[in-house]
């Protein structure tokens, strides 16, 4: 059976990569596990050594990934976020959709671990995206044909956008698939800031790289989240000076 190796970038995520990196051991036991921690100050690291190789790297998603990469041996390259939940059979689903030459990648169906909406639409919209633009995100546990990856010298060095920028260079090299399976996301960010809100303002998001701004500047916008007008500082004291 080919070959796959399971990586997964994190940056403080105590609360969840016990349970996550669980899963990923109990129902892919047979792939190779590789955790790139991009410098966490809590227990990260140390909770996930006891499930998966952990290796420490640059902060950033698409340096941890390609660390993780470099250090992996499967002939598939399979990107799963801490805060997701992935269908068990996906792995099944990956490796029969890779034993056609044209695919070279793709990912799973969206879903979110709440029903709403706003979250409803997104996941939708989402999973459209995917199957007409061949836009594929990292919430949907984005998988790679380990020789496509190579050739492309894997995610380019972005501070954001990664994933959108390697899944149209990856279109352009042959088919990506959306699988059925579902890869189940965190809607925590999107509920705190408001799911509407944010669909919005990531579409906001898109445009401006799609405009040409620098991937710092939209990374620092997104840092910001999601409000409307900045903050503005206090007036200074009058000093009485004329």
């Amino acid at each position: 059976m080919t070959q796959v190796s399971i990586i997964v970038p994190v940056l403080n995520e105590e609360a969840t990569i016990r349970s996550a990196l669980s899963r990923l051991c109990r129902d892919f036991p047979d792939c190779e596990l590789i955790v790139v921690d991009g410098g966490s100050t809590d227990a990260t690291a140390e909770l996930a050594a006891s499930h998966a190789t952990v290796i420490t790297g640059e902060r950033g998603r698409a340096k941890q990934m390609n660390e993780g990469a470099r250090h992996a041996s499967g002939d598939i390259l399979w990107f799963v976020h801490a805060d997701t939940a992935i269908d068990p059979d996906a792995l099944r689903q990956i490796r029969a959709a890779l034993a056609d030459p044209v695919v070279v990648g793709g990912g799973l169906t969206l879903r979110f671990d709440r029903r709403a909406p706003g979250l409803n639409y997104l996941a939708w919209t989402s999973n459209a995206r995917a199957r007409r633009l061949h836009h594929i995100f990292g919430d949907q546990a984005m998988f790679i044909r380990r020789t496509v990856f190579d050739a492309l010298g894997g995610f380019p060095d972005l501070a954001i956008m990664e994933d959108l920028e390697m899944s149209r260079r990856l279109h352009r090299r042959g088919r990506l698939c959306l699988l059925p399976a579902t890869s189940t996301a965190s809607s925590r960010r999107l509920v705190a800031h408001g799911t509407w809100r944010m669909i919005a303002f990531m579409q906001y998001l898109k445009l401006l790289y799609f405009a040409g701004v620098s991937p710092e500047a939209i990374r620092a916008r997104y840092t910001a989240g999601p409000r409307l007008l900045p903050s503005r500082r206090p007036r200074a004291a009058r000093t009485g000076r004329t």
